[in-house]
């Protein structure tokens, strides 16, 4: 079984600087070769293959802990494919308390910390680290990531039904006022940050003459019809980090009512959201706005489709005149072959 498609690459560099090995994540583990471990552990091959046969003799570990890697290497001017044996964290950590040296220690400290928060978690920080004030921009990078992640739609449509579920009295997860109010409340952000609903914003800033259509961000390669009904896809960068401090400052406001045990009922909390507006001083949102979803919807579309056949146009022209200045040096090459073979016949 091949690795390769669902995996990602872990570095670890041992405390001397000497050494540079990279772990291949997969399924909540790691995988590393013989080889890659005899490199970590400052040993040889054949110890680190007798010390797998006695792991596997005494029945410590299975043979689930191995398994195969398609791996290629140059060979002189070939490239040669070779299946090549690997071994999940288990065994290489079992390898690392039957090998007696200062790296083995290392990386099974590291291994057993650091690495293994990563993989169950999907991130490791160093407490210690930022706390030190000389790391102050690491600390406020960090920050920033966390409320980009907190203020995604997802997590925050996760983190609001958990919130009103537990402080609404008459909260139903699949009631009309809480689905209007989901939407309600992001268009109340969105508003307090630029000034315009999502509606008005993404039909103010969609236009098809512009370089990927107005967009800033979008998923993928290029834009498609879903990101161009997407608001956060218009933002700038200085909208995108007030937006995710408002909405990660309005989730804790809900948060600590939560914490306190206050009961408000759904039709409520459109004002609670209005009174923490006021409080940052921001604009209040007002009603629907002057542009529904429905309309945005049919005419972003449009917008859309003028825009992606003027995009397949221009790819075609591209296309059609990489390929014609491709003849010409083809032309050129043949006449320049000619003339050199008449000047030898001369």
């Amino acid at each position: 079984m091949s690795l390769e498609a669902s995996s990602e690459l872990i570095l670890y560099r041992s405390e001397d600087g000497r050494s540079l090995v990279q772990l291949r994540a997969s399924d909540g583990t790691v995988w590393l070769s013989q080889a890659q471990i005899a490199d970590l552990y400052q040993t040889s091959i054949p110890n680190v293959n007798q010390i797998v046969s006695r792991i596997l003799a005494d029945e410590e570990l299975s043979e689930a802990t191995i398994n195969s890697e398609l791996m290629v290497r140059v060979e002189g001017s070939r490239e040669v494919k070779r299946e090549v044996r690997v071994y999940n964290l288990d065994m290489v950590l079992a390898i690392g308390y039957r090998v007696t040296t200062a790296r083995a220690v290392q990386f099974r400290q590291w291994a057993s910390t650091v690495l293994r928060e990563y993989l169950v978690k999907g991130f490791a920080i160093n407490d210690e680290q930022l706390k030190q004030a000389a790391n102050s921009d690491y600390f406020d990078e960090l920050l920033e990531r966390i409320r980009d992640i907190r203020a995604s739609e997802a997590r925050f449509y996760q983190k609001l039904r958990d919130l009103f579920a537990a402080t609404s009295v008459d909260y139903l997860g699949t009631s009309d006022i809480a689905k209007e109010f989901f939407a309600t409340v992001q268009n109340k952000l969105l508003f307090a940050t630029t000034g315009k609903t999502a509606a008005e914003l993404i039909l103010e800033r969609l236009d098809i003459e512009a370089a990927n259509a107005g967009l800033t961000t979008w998923k993928g390669d290029r834009v498609r019809k879903a990101d161009v009904k997407v608001a956060k896809n218009y933002l700038t960068s200085d909208e995108v980090s007030e937006l995710n401090r408002l909405t990660t400052m309005f989730l804790d406001f809900a948060e600590d009512r939560a914490s306190r045990g206050l009961q408000t009922q759904m039709a409520d909390w459109v004002n609670q959201t209005n009174r923490f507006l006021e409080f940052t001083d921001r604009n209040v949102l007002a009603g629907a706005g002057s542009i529904s979803r429905s309309f945005m919807e049919v005419e972003a579309g449009r917008r859309y489709e003028a825009f992606d056949t003027q995009r397949r146009a221009a790819d075609l022209e591209r296309t059609e005149a990489e390929y014609v200045s491709e003849l010409h040096q083809e032309v050129g090459r043949i006449a320049k072959s000619l003339k050199k073979g008449e000047g030898a016949k001369g």
